[in-house]
């Protein structure tokens, strides 16, 4: 038996606000209920998420459609870029971002290096992992702890792979015990242009 994780990247975000109250655009909820209908068939056994209101508004009705309730685990919020609470610009973002693939140690004041928003994230996962072992799991998650999250059992998600995402997407992560085995994207598989 395998136990399946889906990272649910969070649909799109207002680009002004705090970190943790923004919201989803219009198209962010739509594509919400684009992630909840590809989902459906999955039997998905629970729905946890990151406490930001962005990640769980686009995994709640899938929890809904299960009759279950979002399990939210603070240790799964996007890494912390810096002290301030409001979102880091575009432009600030992209080098702060290369910065922190190439030094998984570096970080801004008050903000977590990237070694250390892994170490959080991994103990929540292989928790998960025990919890739901041979089960299927959806976690509404955000770009970059996703992609540390994955790079923890494979490197070749990397920076590149980031920036190679969208939001919101999706990716089955099958496990065997805590092994990864098998990763697959399922948002670009299912969407056509009838759909």
């Amino acid at each position: 038996m395998s136990t399946f994780v889906y990272m649910v990247r969070h649909g799109e975000s207002p680009k002004e606000g705090n970190e943790r109250t923004r919201g989803l655009t219009e198209k962010g909820y739509l594509d919400a209920q684009r992630v909840t209908d590809i989902m459906k068939d999955e039997e998905v056994d629970a729905v946890v998420s990151s406490p930001y209101v962005r990640s769980i508004l686009t995994v709640e009705k899938l929890a809904q459609q299960i009759g279950q309730k979002v399990l939210v685990f603070e240790d799964l919020k996007e890494k912390v870029f810096s002290s301030e609470d409001n979102r880091v610009s575009d432009k600030e973002l992209v080098p702060l971002l290369k910065k922190s693939f190439s030094e998984s140690n570096f970080s801004l004041e008050g903000g977590e290096s990237n070694a250390d928003s892994q170490k959080r994230a991994i103990k929540v996962l292989k928790e998960l992992l025990d919890t739901f072992r041979d089960k299927k799991v959806v976690i509404g998650t955000h770009g970059a702890v996703m992609t540390l999250m994955m790079g923890y059992f494979d490197s070749t998600y990397d920076l590149n792979f980031l920036h190679s995402t969208s939001k919101p997407d999706i990716y089955s992560m099958e496990f065997n015990e805590q092994n990864l085995v098998n990763v697959q994207r399922l948002w670009s598989v299912n969407i056509g242009v009838n759909q």
